[in-house]
């Protein structure tokens, strides 16, 4: 058993009310696990420039079968969840959805334009802003197992270095207790400076809190900052999660986020920098119906 099935299997038998839920993600994560998204990774990430993600400013030659079946797949799954909001995902499979800007649209986390989408197709906008959530994750994790090896030793911001995205949570690791950030999308991990607030880069201890959960015992806490009211989940253990396991994990741990709001503080919405990535469908002539963020 693999250590995202082990953790999948562990949520199943601690919130069995979320099973509905737990097989869109269980579908999303066989699926990044898939060769087919390998050949849609740029060739070779460049050398990384300062404070900007692997991904930013690239291209992308995507195959429109590959992501509109994926789509498909997690509307279906999800719109039988049962719930009158995840039952109106139906209404996207037949509203003629262009798969280029939709798929942008994930990439770079654009509500805005999710919420375009979902008044276009009849949606409810919160359903299918969780759905299209996931609709890049495989794609993601193609570009960290390529690219996990070019990420630049002085990366020391606090969004991704491959995708951009806000830390899942940070790892503090053996005896050393060396610190990383997870990124829940790609599942890729960076090196974290202590005491340091990933979202608006405050250093100042006197600005930084350590939330202590009351169980006797727990390998967990939440590090929040004052200035900017953000947070994240910090846990002690020997060894980082696998990448794939990354989303169980913070799934797992929604107990600590729950604790983090009733206190004042919210995870920062939104990328930590925007891509400006052009998505083409491999299909077509080079120059035409391309979608840029």
């Amino acid at each position: 058993m693999t250590a995202p099935d082990a953790a999948l299997n562990g949520l199943r038998r601690e919130r069995p009310e979320w099973e509905p839920w737990l097989v869109v993600v269980d579908e999303i994560l066989r699926e990044a696990g898939s060769p087919a998204w390998e050949a849609a990774v740029p060739a070779a990430a460049q050398a990384q420039r300062t404070a900007v993600p692997l991904l930013a400013g690239t291209t992308l030659i995507l195959e429109a079968g590959l992501v509109g079946r994926l789509f498909e797949r997690l509307i279906r799954i999800a719109s039988r969840v049962g719930t009158p909001k995840m039952s109106s995902l139906k209404a996207a499979l037949h509203a003629d959805l262009e798969w280029a800007p939709l798929f942008t649209a994930s990439l770079s986390q654009d509500s805005d334009r999710i919420n375009e989408i979902a008044a276009v197709s009849g949606a409810d906008a919160e359903a299918l802003h969780a759905v299209i959530a996931l609709l890049p994750v495989p794609f993601l994790h193609a570009c960290n197992r390529r690219w996990a090896s070019s990420i630049s030793a002085s990366w020391v911001e606090g969004y991704c270095p491959v995708c951009g995205s806000w830390p899942a949570f940070a790892e503090v690791r053996g005896i050393e207790r060396n610190r990383y950030f997870r990124c829940g999308r790609c599942g890729g991990e960076w090196h974290a400076r202590a005491l340091y607030c990933p979202y608006c880069a405050m250093s100042d201890h006197d600005e930084l809190v350590t939330l202590v959960p009351e169980k006797v015992g727990s390998n967990a806490v939440i590090d929040a900052c004052q200035r900017c009211l953000g947070y994240v989940k910090t846990f002690t253990r020997l060894q980082g999660c696998s990448p794939g396991a990354v989303m169980l994990e913070d799934l797992a741990s929604v107990d600590l986020d729950v604790a983090a709001i009733e206190h004042g503080f919210a995870r920062s919405p939104g990328p930590g920098l925007a891509l400006e990535i052009t998505v083409t469908d491999k299909g077509r002539r080079p120059g035409f119906f391309a979608w840029k963020s």
